[in-house]
């Protein structure tokens, strides 16, 4: 194997192929960069230097993680103004509502059912359709169960992620459950109410 290096100048022809230099029979040729690559690579420069600028120096924008403690924040505001009060006669009125059950009976579905099954009858969570409750049957109780949790029980406080407005929903459709006793169901634990 031989290990000849060779240096080759460019004679000014157009569209001739120029080896530079060769190294063990590798051919090291001068071609130009594609324009797309060359685009790319100059816009990637262009948008680090935007992005310095703007968020670093000039502190134009709010870096991602402060922008989505301020979103949270307005949502939040947001929700506490449109949010019915939590009574038991408002839940009690929202169990009655058509659309606030079907809201509540999607969130149900994504949130709920893998604990007490899509019919509510109990899995590994309780039956939410006999009589008997664990942490209260009253709305009041349910809203709080279902926004505050029960870590004891294994029970997550779905308040913060559902928000006021999906909590609230969902314990009107639970609300909406109760003494439905579906076929089938958990055997009865907590006290009847």
């Amino acid at each position: 194997m031989s290990t000849h290096d060779t240096e080759h100048k460019h004679d000014g022809q157009p569209g001739v192929d120029v080896v530079l230099h060769a190294y063990d029979d590798i051919q090291e040729y001068d071609n130009a960069l594609p324009n797309w690559w060359l685009v790319t690579f100059y816009g990637a420069i262009l948008f680090a230097a935007f992005y310095w600028f703007g968020y670093h120096v000039f502190k134009s924008m709010d870096l991602p993680p402060a922008a989505f403690v301020r979103e949270m924040e307005e949502l939040k505001a947001k929700e506490a103004k449109t949010a019915v009060p939590v009574t038991p006669e408002a839940l009690v009125a929202l169990s009655k509502d058509k659309a606030a059950l079907a809201k509540g009976q999607e969130v149900f579905t994504t949130t709920c059912a893998p604990c007490h099954n899509a019919n509510a009858s109990g899995n590994i969570g309780p039956n939410l359709t006999d009589e008997f409750w664990i942490n209260g049957g009253k709305p009041e109780q349910i809203h709080k169960t279902i926004s505050e949790g029960v870590g004891a029980k294994g029970m997550p406080a779905w308040g913060p992620s559902l928000g006021a407005d999906r909590t609230q929903a969902v314990s009107a459709f639970v609300l909406s459950l109760r003494n439905t006793n579906v076929a089938g169901g958990k055997a009865p634990q907590g006290t009847k109410e």
